[in-house]
């Protein structure tokens, strides 16, 4: 019973807090307000600990977009984590995790955007090794270690705004945006925020990281700890123009988007496919923010939230049918079976490939038209148009093996009641992502982007989509005869599938030689020779110093007599001295 009121009292409160949220965020956009606060925590003497928070439409937005993703997360954990003994401590870490993200949405200062920066960090490694296996630990450690370097990128900057003699970054945006020393602070946020949003050279953990129950993937993966590196650069946006590591970072967000798209058609693991979709959402986010539209990145944040959380739960309802299998090989016919949850799974899914007036068309859209709009060179161009293309591929190839594809092994015994718990959740988001897009679109621009286009350039996006329904939909109904065809490209496959090598580099190149090391200086320092100087060594020393003493402390008569008249001579020689 209690474990069932903790998922209610969490849900209710954060249910709540969105509802708050979305009021105060409508007054302030009406407004045009912008709510600075400063709470003393401790003053003594003259040293004053000061927490300020930050509240502006921007940051009011983002927190009800995350309070109601977690209120349904943790609904939906109330059934799907049901058989789990310790429920609780899931719920605690996952409103653990939830605090880390407010605490990082409202700082406008940049210790406190540590604390919330490093508290995703943790928890997140925490929710990853929840199952407690050598997979999950393997996961967590790449997750941890790969977060650690924009861990560390921060504190730098902490170390470098001592410069600037406060930490409240939201003051100096303008003094720094004249200062050359800016540069140093845009590279520190720009690397922080590429190893956070998972971007090439770090892409490797964010697959890695499904390693995690299905709810929490379906937070962490949408709106929060991917998200922390887009959002950061957001609010930097002001430093980042004329950097030469813009072009380099529009440059590596493109590859991320192609690699991820080309990665998720090649995958077989339900879940590994959402997640590689969301690498590529990443890459288009950040590309886009390099160019400076940091407003077009923020929608399409939001929006991008919506749909990928709801299909991370669709892909929980779906695995927990085939009896905790993710190999969508062995599914098909999935929608005989689960009607409500395929719907969800099909609208989320083609908002996400930018159906249009979906949530995903609004902001997609309104993105590829303003990259064909701007002076950039044919690659990024390419890369963008491919990438939108290959998210359609896979979409359709999914929805083919899951929906389409004739009963599988595993699909023929699975007569699977839907939980109405787990619906009800999903049913909430699936609403969200119908109107979010539109809603948002409205909402957040002043004025109506009015892009001029030829007629097939506007068209583009369409005509893109349509190749990768075709292509997806063929590749889908591939014989066996034509999948050995493959055999003759059999290295490059391999290449492409292996997110180009990156888990294998980051695993055992950088990793393995760091904790190999580690390891090395344990042994030899740790419990070698530190060992043998100074706790051991102390403690050898110590104790035959106590077991002198001790002798000297036995009921021995001629010791005290000796060490009485050796006291009284010391004491008449120090009198006659003075």
């Amino acid at each position: 019973m209690y474990k069932h009121n903790i998922c209610f009292i969490s849900f209710f409160f954060l249910f709540f807090f969105m509802l708050l949220n979305f009021f105060m965020m409508i007054y302030f956009i009406m407004n045009n307000m912008m709510l600075f606060i400063e709470w003393e925590v401790i003053s003594f003497n003259s040293m004053n600990i000061v927490m300020s928070i930050l509240l502006d439409w921007m940051s009011l937005l983002f927190m009800m977009f995350v309070f109601l993703i977690s209120s349904s997360v943790i609904y939906y954990s109330k059934s799907y984590m049901s058989s789990e003994l310790n429920l609780n401590r899931f719920i605690i870490l996952v409103l653990l995790f939830v605090f880390s993200m407010i605490l990082l949405i409202i700082s406008p200062n940049m210790i406190s955007i540590f604390l919330g920066w490093d508290g995703l960090g943790l928890v997140s490694y925490c929710l990853i090794i929840f199952y407690q296996n050598i997979k999950s630990y393997n996961a967590g450690m790449l997750t941890a270690l790969s977060n650690r370097i924009g861990d560390v990128m921060i504190l730098m900057l902490i170390s470098w705004m001592m410069n600037y003699g406060s930490w409240n970054y939201i003051f100096y945006l303008y003094f720094m945006k004249n200062d050359y020393s800016m540069k140093i602070v845009g590279l520190l946020v720009i690397l922080a925020a590429m190893t956070k949003s998972a971007q090439i050279p770090f892409s490797s953990w964010l697959p890695a990281a499904m390693a995690a129950p299905t709810p929490v993937s379906a937070l962490v993966h949408s709106s929060t700890l991917v998200t922390a590196g887009i959002y950061l650069l957001i609010r930097f946006n002001m430093l980042l123009v004329d950097l030469i590591f813009l072009k380099m970072l529009l440059l590596f967000s493109g590859l991320t988007m192609f690699m991820a798209g080309v990665c998720a058609n090649y995958e077989y693991d339900l879940k590994k496919i959402i997640a590689l979709s969301t690498l590529s959402q990443l890459g288009l986010m950040m590309s886009i923010l390099s160019m400076g539209f940091s407003d077009l990145a923020f929608f399409h944040l939001l929006t991008h939230a919506m749909f990928k959380a709801l299909l991370f739960m669709c892909a929980g309802v779906i695995i927990h049918m085939m009896n905790n299998n993710q190999d969508i090989r062995f599914m098909g016919g999935v929608s005989l079976y689960i009607p409500f949850t395929s719907l969800c799974m099909n609208i989320s899914n083609l908002a996400l490939c930018g159906i249009p007036f979906l949530a995903g068309f609004y902001s997609k859209d309104l993105i590829l038209e303003m990259v064909s709009m701007s002076n950039l060179n044919l690659l990024i161009f390419f890369l963008y148009y491919i990438s939108t293309g290959l998210t359609m591929f896979y979409t359709i190839r999914l929805l083919m093996y899951l929906m389409i594809n004739d009963f599988n092994l595993l699909s023929l015994y699975s007569l699977y009641e839907e939980d109405y718990v787990m619906l009800k959740s999903m049913f909430m988001l699936l609403f969200m992502s119908l109107i979010s897009g539109s809603m948002l679109s409205w909402l957040i621009f002043s004025y109506p982007y009015m892009i001029y286009l030829s007629f097939n350039m506007k068209m583009m996006v369409i005509y893109v989509m349509l190749i990768g329904l075709f292509l997806g939909g063929l590749i889908s109904n591939m014989e066996i005869f034509s999948i050995n065809k493959f055999l003759m490209t059999y290295n490059l496959s391999m290449f492409l599938t292996m997110m180009w090598f990156m888990p294998s580099l980051s695993t055992y190149g950088f990793n393995y030689k760091f904790l190999s090391f580690s390891q090395k200086l344990s042994q030899n320092i740790d419990m070698g020779w530190s060992e043998f100087f100074e706790s051991q060594g102390m403690y050898k020393i110590l104790k035959n110093y106590s077991i002198i003493n001790y002798v000297y402390q036995l009921n021995n008569f001629k010791i005290y007599m000796f060490s009485f008249m050796l006291w009284m001579m010391m004491i008449y020689t120090f009198m006659f001295m003075i």
